[in-house]
């Protein structure tokens, strides 16, 4: 562990998954990145072999895997569960909750790390999404005090976490939920990076130039392929090692042609694709 951070003891829950039950680099990468700052407990949300998993256990305090289908919250409550059972709480400054819907990190963690702990409320999401009457810490990367994660209304909440019937419903259900059951027991959140609307998933490089270490994998999706040449930027700029991770495992999940189509040089194609997904905003009427 950094020697900077050592006057804390953080534990990381940490919730992922895989299609196919394939344990990929750039989930090994975060979880040793992870490892470097404090405990990992991780829980996949499928099926995964000993073989798969073994792959992870050199980085993390215990490592599980079973197709629950409650999304990252139900990870989050088993990895949580696995830690209060076994009596490991008590023994931590900080818990953070982090899912794998992110590639990264992108370069050293530290600076993320020390401003995160920096900010004096009792929560603290590395994104918080505004809206005008529901803004939330994005649940991908939260970082909990004691007063929330050893009190008996969180356990409660995480416990009670259930299939859904939308994943919309989740999001409504315990992403937002958890910030404004935050503040109904009177203690404070807060964030890093302030995003208005989809703007995590729809400026990935002003986040990154901004000193987020993570790029959201939605982006390599979304936007009819137009935001290929942020990506491209990023990984330009990015660790060669977490380049590397994040260029192999986006390959094996979007294939090879995807990922030559995405992050292509002609100026041109770029262009058709913003005017594309531009005329299909207006058509939605979302300019």
């Amino acid at each position: 562990m950094n020697d900077i951070h050592s006057n804390f003891k953080r534990l990381f829950l940490f919730a992922g998954y895989s299609p196919d039950g394939i344990i990929d680099d750039a989930l090994v990468y975060y979880a040793e990145n992870l490892s470097h700052f404090g405990d990992v407990i991780l829980f996949l949300d499928c099926d995964c072999d000993n073989s798969e998993l073994m792959k992870l256990k050199p980085y993390c305090k215990y490592v599980g895997a079973k197709r629950h289908g409650e999304y990252d919250f139900g990870s989050y409550k088993r990895a949580y569960q696995y830690a209060r059972d076994k009596k490991l709480l008590d023994k931590y400054d900080y818990a953070y909750i982090v899912n794998d819907s992110v590639f990264g990190p992108m370069f050293d963690m530290s600076n993320i790390i020390t401003r995160i702990e920096s900010i004096s409320s009792d929560a603290c999401g590395l994104v918080v999404s505004k809206h005008k009457t529901h803004s939330f810490m994005e649940s991908w990367f939260v970082r909990l005090n004691k007063q929330i994660f050893l009190s008996n209304w969180f356990d409660e909440f995480i416990s009670s976490v259930t299939i859904q019937p939308t994943k919309n419903r989740v999001t409504v259900r315990y992403e937002h939920g958890l910030s404004k059951l935050i503040n109904e027991h009177n203690l404070s959140w807060n964030g890093i990076y302030i995003c208005r609307g989809r703007a995590t998933y729809n400026n990935p490089k002003k986040l990154f130039k901004l000193g987020c270490p993570f790029i959201k994998k939605a982006c390599f999706t979304r936007h009819n392929g137009s935001l290929g040449r942020d990506i491209k930027y990023i990984l330009r700029k990015s660790d060669q090692n977490a380049a590397t991770n994040t260029m192999h495992t986006a390959t094996r999940i979007y294939g090879a042609n995807h990922m030559n189509w995405l992050l292509t040089s002609n100026p041109i194609k770029i262009l058709v694709r913003s005017l594309g997904y531009a005329i299909k905003k207006i058509k939605n009427g979302k300019i």
